[in-house]
């Protein structure tokens, strides 16, 4: 008994430090935290940048950026669901990359499809834009109609979904296409809260009044020198984020994502000029967000 404990300890040491283990060795029973690694959060690509993605555990892709493409093979072949925000490139790049890349792994080992969950307009756009046979092969129907690496699932906002032992809700979202953000439950902890690409969204605000928000993940597009494109385009620049945040309750963790190549020390030095009771900070690649998801007491 003492071994098998030893081994599954072991294990979890191992998960920690990035090394390969099979699905499933490392139990639920011993997952005391969430662990959201930041693969990307970039507003575009240059030397360093990549697009929005996040890796929660090991199992759930938030987004699905150009940051998906750091990690090794053994670790895409772990990914059992995709969650996306919106239909734009810079979100959804890596899915028809990502779905090449394992399924014959995926196949060796006898997994189910690959769960991408968005909103039917978002789906619509996938197989409309992408899996077209043109631009990519339609990976909902490869390696065969009846066993695909890739199925479409939809949601509404609102929607609470249990993820593989997760609960994330469906968060509204403001931008140029049908979009969406996600709060993910991270039990004693609260909630990580992402936005998704939004302009300014009272609906959001009045949500999270109703929740423990422990991290935002929230975009910042521009500097306020181009806030007229933000406007246009439906993101935010640092004016703009001050008004949002003037509505988020408490002090919390607020991490600055999707700030365009070359604008970082614009957007936050007029950032760190907001009168604000948050900590505000400029998300990185390859940092990692850890809650925990149970007290002390709770793990005995």
């Amino acid at each position: 008994m003492f071994a098998g404990l030893r081994r599954l300890l072991d294990a979890r040491i191992e998960y920690h430090r990035g090394t390969s283990l099979p699905a499933d060795s490392v139990g639920p029973h011993l997952r005391q935290q969430m662990i959201f690694h930041v693969l990307g959060c970039s507003g575009s690509i240059a030397a360093g940048c990549r697009t929005t993605a996040f890796l929660l555990d090991d199992d759930i892709l938030i987004d699905a950026g150009t940051g998906v493409g750091d990690l090794p093979l053994d670790a895409l072949a772990r990914i059992d669901h995709i969650l996306i925000s919106h239909s734009h490139l810079d979100h959804v790049l890596s899915i028809g990359l990502l779905a090449d890349a394992v399924m014959r792994e995926r196949r060796l080992r006898g997994r189910a499809p690959i769960q991408v969950h968005a909103l039917p307009e978002t789906l619509a756009a996938l197989r409309t834009h992408i899996f077209n046979g043109v631009i990519w092969p339609d990976f909902t129907r490869l390696p065969s109609a009846e066993a695909p690496v890739l199925q479409l699932v939809p949601f509404s906002v609102g929607d609470r979904l249990t993820v593989n032992g997760k609960q994330i809700e469906v968060l509204s979202a403001a931008h140029t296409v049908p979009a969406v953000g996600f709060a993910v439950d991270a039990g004693v902890s609260g909630a990580w809260v992402y936005t998704g690409d939004t302009g300014p969204n009272p609906l959001l605000w009045q949500r999270l009044k109703q929740m423990k928000v422990a991290h935002l993940v929230i975009e910042t597009a521009f500097s306020d020198e181009e806030r007229q494109l933000a406007r246009i385009s439906r993101h935010l620049c640092p004016a703009a984020l001050g008004h949002e945040l003037a509505q988020l309750e408490g002090s919390v963790e607020v991490h600055i994502t999707h700030i365009k190549p070359g604008e970082m020390d614009a957007v936050m030095t007029e950032i760190g000029q907001l009168a604000t009771p948050h900590r505000i900070h400029a998300l990185q690649a390859g940092q990692l967000i850890k809650l925990p998801t149970a007290t002390k007491q709770a793990e005995r």
